[in-house]
């Protein structure tokens, strides 16, 4: 186990990951640490952790086939290992701390922006903690501009703005960084206002997101839904009016008849 790294010049040794490897790999991590008398874990143990309500951005809907899947990718990739042990149940392991070249500490922030994406530096101190000591923010900004050189770590808000920094991990395909990067970018200025900003950044991101497909069909579903919601509301005034003018004329006639 390789307890720190500082920055270098050489290329990284890890590559960037897909949403499933992301989300397998912070389950991982996360019950190595949290329960570790269930560590190494069977893909179903992983599938139950994958899609768990809590502590999930966004909460997910693997199998065992989409879990087996990022698995394997993820062994040829050198992050996970199989184990195989005297049962006939076979369990896995990721292998982080040198494929990353991270402490234990750093370890545990970069597994919670796996599990619920990019968040302001006080929520990822308080998450963070479940797995690893971090006693106040001053630990957890000391951690992170350890992890930017190494570019596993990306500060989406503005230079300088002191509060409601959102924070991302680097482990992204550019494409999926560049739509992270612009939902997130200015949009938490005071950490008051966070929730309602926080949940539309979140919306925006995954509307944008190309896989899975189905959040592509969903938004433009609700946006259709919108769209006639909004027709039906225009077809109900004009015949409301409608109404009105039939009355009005209806009213005419009958006092020129009188």
């Amino acid at each position: 186990m390789i307890e720190s790294a500082g920055a270098t010049g050489s290329s990284p040794s890890w590559v960037p990951l897909s949403p499933r490897e992301r989300r397998v790999l912070g389950v991982m991590v996360e019950k190595a640490k949290t329960t570790p008398e269930y560590y190494p874990m069977t893909i179903a143990a992983i599938v139950t952790a994958c899609n768990q309500k809590s502590n999930r951005d966004p909460v997910t809907n693997y199998d065992q086939d989409d879990v087996e899947e990022a698995l394997q990718g993820l062994r040829k990739k050198g992050a996970t290992i199989l184990i195989e042990g005297g049962g006939r149940v076979v369990r896995w392991k990721h292998t982080l701390y040198d494929w990353l070249k991270v402490s234990k500490v750093e370890l545990a922030v970069l597994a919670e922006l796996m599990l619920r994406g990019p968040q302001t530096e006080g929520d990822l101190r308080a998450r963070a903690s479940r797995m690893e000591p971090l006693s106040d923010l001053n630990v957890l900004r000391t951690i992170l501009e350890g992890l930017v050189p190494r570019k596993l770590v990306h500060f989406l808000s503005p230079p300088g703005q002191k509060r409601g920094v959102f924070v991302a991990h680097g482990l992204y395909p550019p494409e999926e960084f560049e739509r992270v990067r612009q939902a997130f970018a200015n949009r938490v200025a005071d950490e008051d206002e966070a929730p309602s900003r926080l949940s539309s950044a979140r919306e925006e991101l995954a509307a944008s997101t190309a896989a899975p497909g189905w959040v592509a069909e969903i938004a433009a579903l609700r946006a259709q839904i919108a769209e006639v919601a909004e027709l039906r509301g225009q077809v109900e005034q004009l015949r409301a009016g409608l109404d009105a003018l039939t009355a009005e004329v209806r009213d005419l006639k009958s006092a020129l008849g009188a």
